[in-house]
């Protein structure tokens, strides 16, 4: 059999109140809950932090809003365009222009992007691609 002792450890403000006091009195200020009778270790702990930040929600709810136009590129390599209507724990609804609304698992999404970004790094690929077909002539 073991026994389980719980190690008490000061916290660096008493270290820094006791450190001018006898070497007596500094074993005593330094074990918080032994002198007064009572455990303070467990209000010490770290707070767990939080399971979800709400990122993709805040993400999802902006880009529902304004209605910004998606990429969606799933696991498959298969692009899908149009704008997220609504959204749950495991589906995306995208509205697409002239083609059938889909329902969409996100386990099946690899990565999404807005539209607007596409098109500023088309331009900027095709102007590498000019002026390295430039330097070379």
């Amino acid at each position: 059999m073991s026994i389980h002792r719980k190690l008490i450890r000061p916290s660096l403000k008493n270290v820094k109140d006791t450190a001018g006091q006898a070497p007596e009195m500094q074993n005593q200020a330094l074990t918080p809950g032994v002198s007064q009778g009572r455990d303070t270790a467990g209000a010490r702990r770290k707070h767990i932090p939080a399971e979800q930040t709400n990122a993709e929600s805040f993400y999802y709810l902006k880009q529902m809003q304004t209605k910004t136009p998606m990429v969606i590129i799933l696991q498959d390599g298969e692009q899908i365009r149009g704008v997220i209507e609504w959204y749950d724990r495991h589906t995306l609804k995208v509205n697409r222009h002239k083609e059938p609304n889909l329902m969409i698992m996100k386990h099946c999404i690899k990565y999404m992007y807005k539209q607007e970004d596409e098109v500023k790094t088309h331009r900027r690929r095709k102007r590498s691609v000019d002026v390295e077909h430039k330097e070379g002539s």
